[in-house]
């Protein structure tokens, strides 16, 4: 299982549902996601990306994203609408890939230090000098060291 950026989320939040019906994938794969019903702080990381999708990828910005995908202030909190702060307990072994100059780097930050806590199998890469949604542009060479990772990661498993 897996995705990137919102599509991320969905993975980890799918995985929850399927851990809780007994049915947890093999291995998921994530990349740059956002896990938080609200962006955790990091100063630095805002700082570093400044003017970089400033609109859309602002705090605020990303949390009326998210109220507006839950539905409701209520449904921010529930276990299969975000996996962030959630318990992780039994999530299968995991690839993060995630974009250095990222503003959601935050939440993916926040993410794999939940899922080391809970014990889960943590593969992490943070690729230098990417931004948000670098696995959209083929012709990049930080694309196909992505693909790289992300084949070589399910081919030992």
């Amino acid at each position: 299982m897996g995705g990137a950026s919102a599509g991320a989320c969905l993975a980890a939040a799918a995985t929850l549902r399927a851990i809780d019906e007994g049915a947890a994938p093999r291995g998921v794969v994530l990349g740059y996601g956002f896990f938080h019903p609200v962006l955790p702080v990091d100063r630095a990381l805002q700082r570093s990306v400044r003017g970089h999708r400033r609109l859309s990828h602002s705090r605020w910005g990303l949390d009326l994203m998210n109220r507006n995908y839950a539905g409701t202030a209520a449904a921010l909190a529930e276990r299969h609408a975000f996996a962030g702060g959630q318990d992780l307990a039994g999530f299968p072994r995991t690839l993060m890939v995630d974009a250095e100059a990222d503003s959601m780097r935050a939440s993916g930050d926040a993410f794999a230090r939940e899922l080391a806590a809970s014990g889960a199998e943590l593969d992490r890469h943070v690729l230098p000098g990417t931004r948000h949604a670098f696995l959209d542009r083929p012709r990049l060479a930080e694309f196909g060291a992505a693909v790289e990772l992300v084949a070589g990661w399910c081919l030992r498993r």
